[in-house]
Parts: C-alpha cells; structure tokens; sequence
C-alpha cells in the first residue's frame, strides 16, 4: 500500500504517499474484529531470507491482547481527525501473560 484512499492532496495526484513509522507515533492496531491503541516504541529494516528488505515495528499497545503468533493485523494512522488504514503486518512475537 503505498498510497492513501480518501485523503486530499496537492495538485492533481491520486493520494497522498505513506511516510514510515516513526518512533512513539501512535497507532490504531485491528487484530481479528479486536482495536487495540498502541505506540510504536522502535523501528528496524531487515533482510528477509529470500533477500528482500523488511520492515518491523516494535509497538506497546495499550492493552492486553489474546493472539497468536504469525496472525495478520490491519494498522491505521490518525490523518485529518480519521483513522486510515496505512498497512497490514503480521505478528512476529509478543510476551505470555498470566492471566
């Protein structure tokens, strides 16, 4: 997803482009029909085996979630006073908790 749906740009292009993540920005994160805020804490490019760049994210969210490793998420950013969706991932780890 490169650019977004709905948001007004300059002049005569189709949508204005998705920066990266950025260190503390605060996100909306869908994992199954669950919302969760979160706050992105860190960001890392790796290489991936087949040699493609990837993109990860550390976020905190606010709170605690039940899901499972290698689960898809939907992430959207807070543009114009909306959310909109920016991104999809997939989790690569998270902590056990007691419950």
């Amino acid at each position: 997803m490169r650019r977004l749906l709905g948001v007004r740009s300059e002049g005569k292009a189709k949508g204005a482009k998705i920066t990266d993540l950025s260190k503390n920005e605060v996100l909306l994160v869908n994992i199954g029909s669950l919302s969760a805020g979160g706050r992105v804490t860190a960001t890392k490019d790796m290489k991936s085996r087949s040699g493609e760049l990837e993109k990860r994210a550390k976020i905190v969210l606010n709170n605690a979630v039940c899901t499972e490793v290698k689960e898809k998420i939907a992430i959207s950013r807070k543009i114009n006073k909306h959310w909109r969706l920016i991104g999809w991932g997939e989790i690569k780890g998270g902590m056990k908790m007691a419950i």
